[in-house]
This record gives C-alpha cells, sequence and structure tokens, in this order.
C-alpha cells in the first residue's frame, strides 16, 4: 500500500481536493481536517474530490467518505467525485456512494455542469 496524501486549491471559485494514494483509515483525519478547513474558509457548497492519483480505497476509506457525505448533506451540499478508475467507480457503485455524489470524469467538465 501507498500512504495516502490531499491538497486542495480553489479553481474557478469550487474547492477541488486532490487525494494522492490509497484511500484507508490513514486517510479519515486528512480528509475530515479538509472537509472543515474548506467549509471555514470559503463556505462553498459543492465540493470536488479528484481522484486521479488515488489507487486504492478500502472499507475504511469508504467510511471516511459516508462521515463527510454525511455531514454535508445536513448542510444541503454536494460531493462531486472526479477522476475515478473504473475499478474505483465500480466499488462507488457497490457501497452505493453513487447515490450520494455526481461522478463526472474531469474537474472542467464538473465544474462546467455544477454551473449550470
Amino acid at each position: 500500500m501507498s500512504s495516502f496524501s490531499l491538497n486542495w486549491k480553489i479553481d474557478k471559485t469550487f474547492p477541488v481536493i486532490y487525494l494522492n494514494g490509497d484511500i484507508t483509515s490513514e486517510a479519515d483525519q486528512l480528509l475530515e481536517q479538509a472537509y472543515y478547513e474548506i467549509k471555514n474558509q470559503i463556505k462553498k457548497k459543492t465540493y470536488i474530490f479528484d481522484f486521479e492519483k488515488a489507487n486504492y480505497i478500502n472499507s475504511s476509506g469508504i467510511s471516511s467518505f459516508i462521515k463527510i457525505i454525511h455531514m454535508h448533506k445536513e448542510e444541503d451540499g454536494e460531493f462531486i467525485f472526479t477522476g475515478l478508475s473504473d475499478h474505483l467507480k465500480k466499488v462507488m457503485d457497490i457501497v452505493g456512494l453513487t447515490d450520494y455524489v455526481k461522478i463526472f470524469d474531469n474537474i472542467e467538465t464538473a465544474i462546467q455542469k455544477s454551473r449550470m
């Protein structure tokens, strides 16, 4: 397994969280920290998570996303996932995360469709 890291920036007013490595229990604290950091700084309702450099997700990583999706839905927020490999798309679909997030191939498309 490779270690997990993330960073985020604002792209055309949308916060984009870039995920890198294996999304496991080690991702939990970093994901939650990034969520609150963005929430407190820019108060945007739509967050984009880019999985282009994510290799793997296990049940702990999925649980981390479920937790922050639930918190954000309570505030009428929305999450968008981009850059998912076919395998990660299948995993997200099997566990039901695709019912709670929008999925686009890339960040540019996500931003364009979210402005509509």
